[in-house]
């Protein structure tokens, strides 16, 4: 059984400080006993990221459509999972206002980085709560899930525009404003025609996150994790789809060779600064620039190949 002490031990050894922006996907069945069930669960992850911001998916797109249309950020359940729902009723914790998809967050400008949800018209809009996860370095840990439930993909197919990924027409939703006023939203939800859950056929791009580090194996409790750096999960996806943008759902598999070239550019920029770092003891040599990523300054965080 676990302690809340030991489940933060545990996020120290993915080498997480506490002070990132992270977003959580979890199965707390995966977890394990825990002492104080998923009450602990949530303590240890508030306590850890106290100086950081602690993202959770509140999602609502199983509950709110054209037959249901109005969504109450305060009253509204989330559909996706235990942990969701006993973090929206925590203190402190703020909500975004986006109809199907909303996120709930606490910490650092947690009302900050949620506003504005309300405007969206997609699911993941590019500018949205998901999209700024590449922004601020922002992590995604998917506890005891894979990247089926991995939403910040979908956020990433929006923002490189892959084509048949949203219905053609939206749902007329509502969303009760903060002062009680209802704002219309005009919303189109996820769909390709072939492939119903979209998000199942993520599990395809596993390998080469793994090969390229954008990805790292970690545990939580008993579950078996995933660590993942947005910027880097990003610039994976789309160094993959170049070729083919709708690859993911219409391949069956996605050949290696379309990630060998990225892991060679990786090793490459990871031998260089080893030895600028090498050099740098050396007064001579204090100038020599560290590299950050590959690809520009938005490019793969090189720390992912630590």
């Amino acid at each position: 059984m676990y302690t809340k002490e030991q489940l933060k031990k545990q996020v120290e050894n993915m080498g997480l400080t506490g002070e990132e922006t992270i977003l959580i996907h979890s199965s707390m069945k995966s977890i394990g006993e825990v002492e104080g069930g998923a009450d602990t669960v949530l303590d240890a992850l508030i306590e850890y990221f106290g100086h950081g911001l602690l993202l959770l998916p509140t999602h609502t797109w199983k509950n709110i459509n054209a037959d249901s249309p109005v969504y109450n950020p305060k009253e509204t359940p989330s559909c996706v999972g235990l942990l969701t729902n006993m973090f929206l009723k925590r203190d402190g914790v703020i909500r975004s206002l986006h109809p199907t998809h909303s996120m709930a967050g606490i910490g650092k400008k947690a009302a900050e980085y949620l506003a504005g949800e309300e405007n969206n018209n997609t699911p993941c809009t590019p500018g949205g709560c998901y999209d700024r996860l590449r922004s601020c370095g922002g992590k995604v840990l998917l506890v005891g899930v894979g990247h089926e439930r991995n939403t910040f993909i979908h956020s990433v197919e929006e923002v490189l525009n892959v084509p048949h990924r949203l219905s053609d027409k939206p749902m007329k939703l509502q969303i009760v404003m903060p002062d009680g006023s209802i704002k219309d939203s005009y919303m189109r939800k996820h769909y390709n025609a072939d492939q119903p859950h979209i998000s199942e056929d993520f599990v395809k791009l596993n390998q080469a996150f793994l090969d390229c580090k954008a990805v790292r194996e970690v545990t939580f409790g008993d579950a078996e994790s995933l660590l993942c750096d947005a910027q880097a999960v990003f610039e994976v996806v789309r160094h993959v789809i170049a070729p083919d943008p709708e690859c993911i759902v219409t391949s069956s598999s996605i050949p290696k060779e379309r990630w060998e070239a990225l892991v060679e550019q990786y090793c490459i920029a990871k031998s260089i600064n080893n030895w600028a770092l090498w050099l740098k003891k050396f007064p001579f040599f204090h100038t020599i620039p560290i590299l950050t990523s590959i690809g520009g300054s938005r490019g793969i965080p090189l720390y992912c190949l630590k």
